[in-house]
């Protein structure tokens, strides 16, 4: 399992074995590059020990409280913090860390374990529980390669992930292992665990104030906060409103010369690298533009294949930049993924409340659904929406689908077999309920941020980057912004083209601003069109279903090989 990862930590390497525990740990050095801060590391007792994926960006300020009240520090690592904060507080700990985060601590003389994932999801923790053995690890065919069982494919996750296009927390395509989900802890002992929620959103919760001003306030304390480091961090820097927010940020900060990257084509739908050189030269800092070519694509493809991991119908552009941004030799680098579902980017914050004052007249317009049916792929998933009872929760798929219902469920038959669905499942507990309070727009930002992000950007940006041994982080997806700006009233936080962001950030280029969203997009469907392409059709000639759009061919292709890779039977 430890070799499995060594990708993910390529500067250090350690194993600590205790009377019934064995923790492992790889190590990307990004905070105190000493040895002395090596992992396991193991408090001066002997009775706690830890094996920490992440970055905790408070804990200068939580060391200072420690100090202050006798503690003693021989490393001046965010591990060290971490460990003798749980030994002096507990789970309780929890509620003080800002950060992305996924731990284990072993109690040797209580015998327990505790295991915490950071509240929005960023970093991945799979888990494994049977006859009394517990494992868990950062990606999911590691523990597939532990020799603990045999794996078997999971009938329920491979449904959802042809109808969404990922795999929804807690499932995985492996049925004897389950992610613990955002915001979540668990304590193991004796053999069972027992999980619990550590973090809720609070959408239009009580909020006074100016909305812009905490905003701002807000977003400079989160980019603040993910500066702390003891190597260089890098910003990537694609041209839009959220990776300049980040940039301009960091400026106003007093972070000069900050390294930016952006990818370049000679694709002009695609190629935002003319933007994102002016902002550069606008902020002053050192820009590198990285040209991305057919050949390039071509070549990265088949090591992207082999980090795929749990699979989705994106990853590849993160893989991309994220390998071509480690040549420059940096190890840390800002993203803006998240400010779409925080501040309203999406078109889905239109279209779905309109979907939903369509359905009571569309569904009683005779033969629509039997029409529809034979439509399109995204016809055929409107006929679901319109057979659904026209919830919030509904239309969002119908939007963000990739195959119907009936479809999903004859692909998951052809690559399963005959396996049962009605086998007992976790609850998806990252669901609002139906009757939810929520109004539809802060609904479409909930589901959003705990479907689309959650599910497929983050786990495709932990994973892509840490294959190539980069820590990606993510100022937008902060918990204590969250906090803040989630109270504000939808009708403020969520105005047409970002605005709440950028009035707050009003450093933001108008020519920024103000330009058509075009979305992160290379286009691969021409690059991969070769040999990678023949190989899709292949797969794809064989599937039940037809699968004429490109995202429908990736999503059959990639899930086929990530069975072969993680080694998984019927």
């Amino acid at each position: 399992m430890d070799a499995a990862l060594r990708h993910r930590g390529p500067d250090d390497s350690g194993i600590w074995t205790g009377e019934q525990a064995v923790l492992s740990h790889r190590r990307l050095s990004i905070i105190d590059l000493s040895g002395s801060a090596r992992q396991p590391m193991t408090s001066e007792d002997n009775r706690f020990t830890i094996s920490f994926n992440g970055e905790i960006y408070n804990y200068r300020e939580l060391r200072a409280e420690l100090e202050y009240e006798g503690t003693h520090f021989t490393t001046t690592s965010d591990t060290e913090v971490l460990l003798k904060l749980y030994a002096k507080e507990g789970k309780t700990c929890l509620s003080k860390l800002r950060g992305m985060f996924a731990f284990a601590i072993w109690d040797s003389l209580s015998k327990t374990g505790f295991l915490a994932r950071d509240p929005l999801g960023i970093k991945p923790l799979y888990i494994h529980e049977s006859d009394g053995c517990f494992a868990f690890a950062s990606e999911l065919h590691a523990i597939c390669k532990g020799d603990l069982f045999r794996p078997t494919l999971d009938a329920t996750g491979v449904r959802k992930y042809f109808e969404t296009g990922s795999l929804p927390e807690p499932f995985t395509l492996v049925k004897e292992v389950r992610m613990l989900e955002a915001g979540q802890s668990l304590l193991w002992r004796d053999g069972k665990s027992v999980k619990h929620q550590t973090w809720q959103m609070q959408f239009g919760a009580s909020f006074n104030g100016d909305p812009v001003q905490q905003t701002r306030e807000a977003l400079m304390s989160s980019v603040h906060h993910h500066f702390v480091s003891d190597v260089p961090v890098g910003i990537f820097l694609s041209g839009g409103i959220d990776s300049t927010a980040i940039l301009a940020a960091a400026s106003i900060a007093g972070h000069q010369q900050t390294s930016t990257f952006c990818i370049g084509t000679d694709d002009e739908d695609s190629n935002e690298s003319a933007v994102a050189k002016r902002t550069a030269d606008h902020f002053g800092s050192t820009h590198h533009e990285l040209r991305l070519d057919e050949a390039t694509a071509s070549e990265l493809f088949g090591s992207f294949l082999d980090h795929v991991d749990q699979p989705s119908i994106d990853g590849l552009n993160t893989f991309i930049v994220c390998a071509l941004a480690r040549r420059h030799e940096v190890k840390v680098v800002l993203s803006g993924l998240g400010g779409d579902e925080l501040f309203g980017g999406y078109p889905s914050f239109q279209k779905i409340p309109q979907m939903l004052r369509l359905h009571p007249w569309l569904k009683r317009v005779p033969g629509v659904k039997t029409i529809l049916k034979h439509g399109k792929p995204q016809h055929r998933r409107l006929a679901d929406f319109l057979a659904s009872s026209g919830t919030g929760a509904a239309a969002y798929k119908t939007l963000r689908g990739i195959f119907s219902k009936s479809e999903a469920a004859a692909l998951t038959r052809w690559i399963c077999g005959d396996q049962s669905e009605n086998d007992q499942q976790p609850s998806d507990v990252t669901s609002p309920p139906d009757d939810t309070h929520l109004s539809t727009a802060d609904l479409v930002s909930h589901l959003e941020i705990t479907r689309y992000m959650r599910n497929q950007l983050l786990r495709d940006s932990d994973v892509m980057s840490m294959a190539h041994g980069l820590e990606l982080r993510v100022p937008l997806v902060d918990r204590v912004l969250y906090d803040t700006v989630t109270r504000i009233p939808a009708e403020q936080r969520l105005q047409p083209n970002k605005k709440l962001l950028t009035d707050a950030l009003p450093e933001i280029p108008e020519w920024v601003v103000n330009q058509s969203k075009r979305g992160f997009l290379f286009p691969f469907q021409k690059w991969l069109s070769g040999d990678w392409g023949d190989a899709m059709a292949k797969v794809c000639k064989e599937a039940p279903v037809q699968t004429p759009n490109w995202y429908q061919q990736w999503s059959v292709f990639v899930l086929r090989h990530s069975i072969r890779t993680l080694g998984i039977g019927g």
